[in-house]
């Protein structure tokens, strides 16, 4: 034993001796002179600190002789010298056998060189390098100090605030890691003094380095659990602030740090309600890694708390509930500890996430609508009692402009629908309908039936049907968006129920009539029009006239109690319109006819007649457009009879023939198709003179810019001949069919073939009048013409007819 310690004496004799001859070049006021001491004490104690040296002997002369004189050359005026003295400190720590005794002369001469009495003014050492040298000399001396550090925790705070508040980034990120190590390294004495820390930590957090961001949330985390649980407080609102970081890793840091919290927090039980919406957030983020993170975590968090308070659930883990019908199929369930986690903190949770939904700054209404239905997948059914409040924010919530918030809030409409029994839900929303109706209010509808199951909402559909249809509801608003989402509600509502929908048809059916009435969006009618076909499907009738004529009568009857009532604009008005226009045919005749005939005069007399009639400008013109409309829409229907035809006929006639001149291409053709339909029910009890002035009108009406126009001419010019063949003493018309056969060949060279194939036809069929005189006209013009093929077929088609007879 006697000779390690001879040993270790005469090593440190040899290295004080060593010292003794350097030291006093330290205390020169030359700056060369000490930075060539400085740079031999260097090379010298790298003699000292090489692997197999005695360190014991190193102790003496390291605290007796060198340590007080580099602590003072710490605040050397010279820059080099200062670096050199910091690195021979920490040679000399890492060396000494006995590190602890420095930390009372080194941490309050680290506190000098870093600590400013406030932020106004520099740091008393001005190098940023060398004030990270500084921190980390502090970093080494926490590592193998460890407790020691105890009595001298005010010198390590006091430098340590100074560091994360450092203009250098560097030294925010070493002071971030030095505190966080000071935390672990002093468990018993740290909380005194963690608070202290808090300030600058918050201060820094949203510095614009990223890294120092999560530096600082990463030892916020450490200062916090090993220190005065307090602090969550004070930090709550900074980390939430860094849940709309742009950085993901500073993401993950918040998502980590507050799972760890929730995990090993010695008083994390009065911070659940406080620390659960921030780890519950990151669900909902852009990154997977954070969200796998997040799921991770909470499962841990959860799978604790329950094996904490396994005896208040043993009922509930002895026999565990199924998950409730239709549960959302994408969706895994939480564990039951997560569940009742969320379920016996909503009551504190759910007010401050209602409040942020409706937030001035879009992110918050982002993050607070995205853990809304995050919430509501594990409380279930004991949404119930929060249910109120729920709806309220909802039907603000879905007003934004922002989609992503009205996206989350249909989720958790659909939520809703899913664990609460729709008695209760449809008791509260058809409510909020009622008192006001909205387009929002409207929307929630939608998603709580979408999300509900089919058996238990079958006893409301036609209640929920009926509060549709009622005209405060259904007539509300004429905004496209109110009427959109009226719509889907009867989709959802059809999508949802199918066949159960079928004894509702007839308040859906107003609804959707409603909608198609008031809409001036084209698209908003087409998706109208198409839920019609999908509710036929549902009722099992071919189509949607099936359906018209199922319930046109009901349908007229609830409209024309009011009709003394009606305005140019009045809604009512607009849907009987919708019912004349769509529910054509059998289906308005065989509801309306009887009543019709009795008002036939006053229609053709009072309201077309007088509109027929030419009168200058557009709106004049419009109003003969709609009038001509309606004069085909009623004789082509089966409501008037043949000899209700004809008396429209003599009436109407003259003043049909002379809107073949009309500016409206929609007013000539319907016209050509009106004339054609009187010739085919009167032609042949027709006065001759006003019969013949029918095809010279007609005639002209072939040279129209309309290929359509001069179809449907052609097409009322062979009714014409047709009605000749029936009649007696048909050769008194001879003389004006030669006319038409000559003005038809001529268009035979039209340049469109479509027309040349219909007056072809026309020709071929009108030939049985007179074939002998068609034969010569055109014999006496096939030379004439440039496309002679077609009259060649005439010919031939001529000669087949008389070989026939």
């Amino acid at each position: 034993m006697a000779a390690p310690a001879e040993a270790e004496a005469a090593e440190a004799a040899e290295l004080t001796r060593a010292l003794g001859r350097l030291l006093p070049g330290l205390e020169t006021e030359d700056k060369l002179g000490r930075r060539r001491a400085l740079e031999a004490l260097e090379h010298a104690l790298e003699e000292a600190v090489r692997p197999g040296a005695d360190s014991a002997a190193f102790q003496g002369p390291w605290a007796r002789l060198l340590l007080p004189r580099l602590l003072r050359l710490l605040s050397d005026p010279a820059e080099g010298c200062r670096a050199l003295a910091a690195r021979l400190l920490d040679l000399g720590l890492r060396r000494a056998a006995r590190p602890r005794d420095a930390l009372p002369r080194l941490l309050p001469a680290l506190g000098a060189r870093l600590a400013r009495p406030d932020l106004a003014r520099p740091p008393p050492e001005p190098c940023e390098e060398l004030r990270l040298a500084l921190v980390q000399l502090l970093r080494l001396a926490v590592d193998l100090g460890g407790a020691a550090l105890a009595p001298h925790l005010d010198d390590a705070v006091r430098a340590l605030r100074a560091a994360l508040l450092d203009p250098f980034a560097a030294v925010r990120r070493e002071g971030c890691e030095c505190a966080a190590a000071l935390a672990r390294a002093t468990p018993e004495h740290f909380h005194m003094q963690s608070e202290s820390l808090i300030g600058p930590l918050m201060q820094t957090i949203s510095h614009q380095h990223w890294k120092v961001r999560v530096a600082v949330i990463e030892a916020t985390g450490t200062v916090i659990q090993f220190g005065n649980g307090n602090s969550v407080d004070d930090v709550l609102s900074h980390f939430a602030q860094r849940l709309f970081d742009d950085v993901p890793q500073v993401r993950q840091a918040v998502t980590s740090v507050v799972g760890g919290w929730l995990l090993n927090l010695r008083d994390r039980y009065s911070f659940l309600h406080k620390l659960t919406p921030l780890l519950l957030s990151s669900f909902s983020d852009e990154m997977p890694e954070v969200r796998q993170t997040a799921t991770s975590l909470w499962e841990k968090v959860g799978l604790q708390w329950q094996q904490e308070n396994e005896t208040d659930l043993k009922d509930k883990l002895d026999f565990a509930s199924p998950p409730p019908p239709n549960y959302p199929e994408h969706e895994s369930r939480p564990s039951l500890g997560c569940r009742e986690l969320v379920f016996r903190n909503l009551s504190k949770v759910l007010p401050a996430i209602c409040h942020d939904i409706t937030d001035w700054v879009v992110g918050t209404r982002v993050k607070a609508a995205q853990l809304l239905p995050v919430l509501l997948l594990h409380a279930e059914d004991h949404i119930t009692q929060h249910l109120e409040i729920i709806l309220r924010t909802l039907h603000q919530a879905c007003t934004d402009d922002e989609k992503a918030v009205v996206g989350s809030c249909i989720r958790a409409a659909e939520l809703i629908g899913t664990f609460v029994n729709p008695e209760v839900f449809l008791k509260l929303v058809l409510a909020m309908l009622k008192k006001a109706p909205s387009a929002s209010g409207l929307l929630i509808l939608a998603s709580v039936v979408r999300g509900c199951p089919r058996n238990a909402l079958q006893p409301h559909v036609k209640v929920i049907a009926t509060e549709l249809a009622q005209e405060h509801i259904c007539q509300g608003s004429e905004n496209n968006l109110y009427l959109e989402h009226l719509l889907l509600c009867v989709q959802t509502l059809l999508s949802v129920c199918q066949e159960d929908c079928c004894a509702a048809s007839l308040q859906l059916l107003e609804v959707l009539v409603t909608v198609m009435a008031v809409s001036d969006a084209v698209g908003l009618e087409k998706k109208a029009q198409k839920t019609m076909d999908t509710l036929a499907e549902v009722e099992d009738v071919p189509s949607s006239q099936d359906l018209y004529r199922k319930h046109v009568g009901a349908l007229l009857e609830r409209l024309t109690a009011s009709h003394g009532e009606w305005a140019a604009r009045s809604v009512q008005l607009l849907k009987f319109t919708v019912l004349l226009t769509q529910a054509v045919g059998s289906s308005i005749s065989s509801h309306g006819g009887e009543q019709f005939h009795g008002y036939l005069d006053m229609v053709i007399n009072d309201i077309l007649a007088p509109n027929l009639q030419w009168h200058a400008g557009r709106t004049a013109a419009a109003i003969r457009t709609a009038a001509i409309s309606c004069l085909w829409a009623l004789s082509s229907s089966d409501i008037l009879s043949a000899k209700q035809v004809q008396e429209a006929q003599e009436t109407l006639m003259s003043r049909v023939l002379a809107t073949l001149e009309d500016d409206s291409q929609t007013t000539r053709l319907m016209s050509c198709r009106i004339i054609s339909m009187f010739l085919k029910n009167s032609g042949d009890i027709m006065e001759p003179e006003k019969f013949l002035k029918v095809y010279p009108e007609l005639l002209k009406r072939l040279d129209d810019v309309s290929n359509d126009v001069r179809m449907a001419a052609a097409s009322a010019l062979l009714t014409w001949l047709k009605c000749i063949e029936s009649l007696d003493g048909k050769s008194a018309y001879q003389s004006s069919v030669q006319f038409l056969y000559r003005e038809l060949l001529v268009h035979l060279d039209d340049p469109e073939t479509a027309i040349q194939d219909t007056v072809l036809e026309v020709l071929k069929e009108g030939s049985v009048l007179f074939p002998d005189v068609l034969v010569r006209e055109t014999e006496a013009v096939v030379h004439k013409h440039r496309s002679a093929t077609y009259c060649e077929q005439l010919l031939q088609h001529m000669q087949t007819m008389a070989a026939a007879r």
